[in-house]
């Protein structure tokens, strides 16, 4: 009885914005579209062929290769319009033997912690690097402590993430900087190394990577950079409230290589009435290394492919062209997003929407938009036709790094935003791999970005 009063009611309230059959029809639809991603979906099938089959896949590998060439291969199977590889120059590192570490207290004694080498750091000399530590929690201290304090030593960065931050992406945003700038800022007072705290809210032994940035620094004060796990952050923290004059020795063989090509796998379906206007929807094919990259971003990139996938599969004939972008070495330097935006300007195309999904495979809660208020309130009032499935988040926020260079076009730029609680666990660490993706939450996703596209199409903004 319940539901055959609110349900009128929901449409008496929808009448101002759509018209009463608008909103039956895009209710239909959209129910549809769900109904065959959580029936008929592909998309964890794709995730388990990338995730088991291939593995990480950092730029410039061997698996990012497979990794375009598997992508290409299902996109030609959908009967798509088109479908191409876009050529990218990208870097290329090599994490080299495994990282090993450990920590004295007296000459002989050794307890060993965890640590991975940041993408883009140097090796440690041939015999590794051993030195006594200081502690800080952020970059600001550095100078204050002043060259007398840290010179010869290893800058330990123990800045956590805020566990009271709800929004963990925001936690991950107020202590990146240490693992993105500390060497650099650390080299200036002339220590010798750095060990960055992992971008993790949980405590334990798994150490996270992520890219770290020299700068215009010279050569020869390019110091080595490794994450620590946080159990091992805590614990070393711990032992040098004992004893400041302790010291860590840890040996890293990374190296950097000359550029090497690579591509964007890109998919579209041609639209039938404007076909010179385009949305993009898409993640970035790149992995780090350490686990396969199922939540990131191999989620993404499957999720944007089902969009195509359940479009053609429906029979839906969009007005606008629509395309599936797998971008290549989001994690280490963004050269996929930056050239897709190049070679669109060259182009003079014309942008109307992008989409990424590069969040997690987790339970889809809604989406953050970059845009105008007219636009974004447009945008709100669909949100009214996601209520059935539990997505309340339709907020102004950023869409994702490898749309983001199409910002200022006048493209509108989406993010999806899933549950992302448990992220940061798994988010460049040996954990992120296919037995932590549920396939109900990842078909979830790809119903809800398609959902959005579809009425992207439908109206335009």
């Amino acid at each position: 009885m319940m539901k055959k009063i609110l349900f009128p009611l929901l449409l008496l309230f929808l009448l101002p914005v759509f018209g009463q059959s608008s909103i039956e029809s895009d209710s239909i639809k959209i129910r549809e579209i769900y109904n065959i991603a959580l029936t008929n979906g592909k998309s964890y099938d794709w995730l388990r062929h990338l995730s088991n089959s291939i593995g990480g896949r950092l730029s410039g590998s061997y698996n990012a290769q497979l990794a375009v060439d598997y992508t290409k291969k299902e996109l030609d199977s959908l009967g798509l319009d088109k479908v191409w590889l876009q050529e990218v120059m990208v870097p290329k590192w090599t994490r080299g033997v495994r990282e090993y570490a450990y920590i004295e207290t007296i000459p002989g004694s050794a307890t060993p912690v965890n640590i991975c080498a940041l993408g883009g750091s140097i090796a440690t000399p041939e015999g590794g690097t051993k030195a006594e530590v200081i502690e800080v929690k952020g970059i600001e201290e550095l100078s204050a402590l002043g060259e007398n304090k840290i010179k010869g030593k290893i800058v330990f960065f123990n800045r956590p993430m805020n566990a009271t931050n709800i929004h963990t992406f925001k936690a991950y945003g107020g202590a990146v900087d240490q693992r993105a700038n500390g060497a650099a800022e650390a080299s200036k007072y002339g220590a010798v190394g750095v060990l960055v705290r992992s971008m993790n809210l949980s405590i334990d032994e798994y150490p996270h990577a992520g890219s770290m940035y020299y700068g215009d620094i010279a050569e020869d004060q390019k110091i080595p950079a490794a994450a620590i796990s946080t159990k091992d952050a805590e614990y070393l923290s711990s032992v040098l409230k004992l004893q400041k004059d302790l010291k860590v020795y840890f040996k890293m063989n990374c190296e950097t290589h000359p550029d090497v090509k690579s591509y964007n796998v890109i998919g579209e379906i041609t639209g039938s009435q404007y076909p010179d206007e385009y949305i993009v929807v898409g993640g970035h094919l790149d992995s780090w290394d350490l686990g396969d990259g199922s939540h990131d971003d191999g989620a993404g990139c499957v999720q944007s492919m089902e969009v195509l996938r359940l479009f053609k599969e429906m029979g839906y004939k969009p007005k606008r062209s629509i395309r599936v972008v797998l971008f290549m070495n989001e994690e280490n330097g963004l050269r996929g997003g930056l050239k897709y935006a190049e070679v669109a300007r060259e182009k003079s195309e014309d942008h109307i929407f992008a989409l990424e999904s590069d969040s997690g495979g987790f339970t889809p809660r809604g989406f953050t938009f970059h845009a105008d208020d007219v636009q974004l309130e447009k945008l709100q009032n669909w949100s009214r036709l996601f209520a059935p499935y539990y997505l309340h988040i339709f907020k102004e926020g950023e869409g994702g790094a490898d749309i983001g260079p199409l910002k200022g076009d006048g493209t509108v730029l989406a993010g999806l935003q899933p549950d992302s609680q448990r992220y940061f666990d798994y988010h460049h660490a040996a954990t992120d791999t296919f037995d932590k993706i549920n396939k109900r939450e990842l078909e979830l996703g790809a119903a809800s970005m398609t959902s959005l596209i579809y009425l992207v199409d439908k109206y335009g903004l």
